[in-house]
């Protein structure tokens, strides 16, 4: 079985947390983050469940990633 490490993101949201994964989009949430992280390990299962000949095909490269505040101006 091989491992692949991905890219995730967790943030709160109100009075859940989000946890997405960078390299696939795929996200979820949960009370605590251990409870979103624990959701988004079985999302990403379940994307994948039955893809192994195709397993990178669908995976992003991220590579030195960022939080990066973007000013944005709206009516």
């Amino acid at each position: 079985m091989k491992k692949v490490n991905f890219k995730n993101i967790i943030w709160k949201e109100e009075k859940h947390y989000v946890a997405q994964c960078l390299n696939i989009d795929v996200a979820t949430f949960g009370a605590t983050k251990k409870e979103a992280l624990s959701n988004l390990t079985e999302a990403l299962e379940l994307y994948f469940e039955g893809e192994s000949s195709q397993f990178g095909k669908n995976v992003r490269k991220i590579e030195r990633s960022e939080i990066v505040t973007l000013p944005f101006r709206y009516a």
